[in-house]
């Protein structure tokens, strides 16, 4: 599958994917800063989330829609999504500044008209938000552009994520990434359940990956040893300037060491195979092999004493000791000399 220019899928590296999410605080200038700052920390991809208030929910003031229990408490979800949304007409300009800096860039559709306008930017994937799993109607619509399709699986039930896979295949897209997400802010790590990352994949027949709202880069390093091929994180420039996401957010200095941390993990997993690199070899010449160990006369008979297996690997291999043992010198042998097993019958 491919996404853009970067092709994802087994043997190649994770898709790291910078949430701009509300972290503009408002502000267009913020916002373009924070694509570039994305690129500078080594992402491949930049993501926005495209809703308003209206088309994300009601202005109402109804105890429904009320939050709590989350960082948000007491904020009526009107208010915080007026505050959080991305302005649309930021959007050509925004997807402008991430193709000049080589960043990869798409956003989450919150309703039908949102993809609509994502098309006429020529979007080359869509992200169904975690609280979206459930919205059957737009997940089937989203993937009915032919586009790939990432959905986060914060909430989902098993069989929420059956219905919505159900949902892209009747569109005919089965370019589906899951997502193992948390959706706590921030996220407790012990609530991380990573082991999900390879379940999702080999149960629905999809990539999987991670979209993470812990704090830290525990977790997405971890991630990859589980076979997660997308990492999403929430990117800032600096906590500071505030927001509705700051506080589960990664700045650029923290962003960066994550990526490299991942590119390492990545380098450290490797592939199956038993061929020895270069080094290895080198370092093979250190390991074990038969050596005399006490001077050895033509046709005497040889004993424990006159062979040890020791370091360095340049003599005869140590599996054949047994064999040499009982068996007469063909040649005078001092110590340290390598032995052959033509040197003996």
């Amino acid at each position: 599958m491919k996404i853009g220019n970067f092709e994802i899928g087994p043997g190649k590296p994770s898709f790291i994917i910078a949430e701009l999410s509300a972290n503009h605080n408002g502000s267009l200038e913020t916002a373009i800063e924070t694509i570039r700052a994305a690129k500078r920390a080594g992402a491949d991809a930049i993501k926005f989330q495209t809703y308003t208030a209206d088309t994300i929910t009601l202005n109402s003031r109804k105890e429904d829609f009320l939050i709590h229990g989350t960082i948000w408490e007491g904020k009526y979800l009107h208010d915080l999504y007026q505050e959080a949304y991305t302005p649309w007409e930021w959007h050509k300009q925004l997807f402008d500044v991430a193709k000049e800096e080589g960043l990869i860039c798409f956003s989450s559709p919150f309703d039908h008209s949102a993809v609509d306008f994502l098309e006429d930017l020529d979007v080359p994937a869509y992200k169904i938000a975690s609280f979206e799993i459930t919205d059957i109607p737009l997940i089937e619509y989203t993937a009915s552009k032919g586009k790939p399709i990432i959905i986060s699986t914060g909430i989902a039930t098993y069989e929420d994520i059956q219905l919505a896979i159900e949902a892209c295949k009747r569109a005919g897209n089965d370019q589906i990434i899951l997502l193992k997400c948390t959706s706590s802010y921030p996220a407790p790590i012990e609530e991380a359940n990573m082991i999900m990352i390879p379940y999702l994949a080999k149960e629905f027949g999809v990539i999987s990956g991670l979209s993470d709202h812990t704090m830290g880069s525990t977790v997405p390093i971890v991630s990859v040893s589980l076979g997660a091929k997308v990492i999403e994180k929430h990117f800032i420039i600096d906590r500071s300037i505030g927001g509705p996401d700051a506080t589960f957010s990664m700045n650029e200095a923290e962003f960066s060491e994550m990526v490299k941390a991942v590119r390492d993990a990545e380098k450290a997993l490797g592939t199956v195979t038993f061929e020895l690199s270069a080094k290895q070899l080198v370092s093979r010449a250190h390991s074990r092999s038969l050596y005399i160990s006490k001077d050895l006369r033509k046709g005497e008979t040889v004993t424990s004493e006159h062979i040890r297996s020791v370091r360095p690997g340049f003599s005869l291999h140590p599996k054949y000791y047994s064999e040499i043992i009982g068996k007469r010198a063909l040649k005078d042998f001092t110590l340290g000399d390598r032995i052959k097993k033509e040197d003996f019958e």
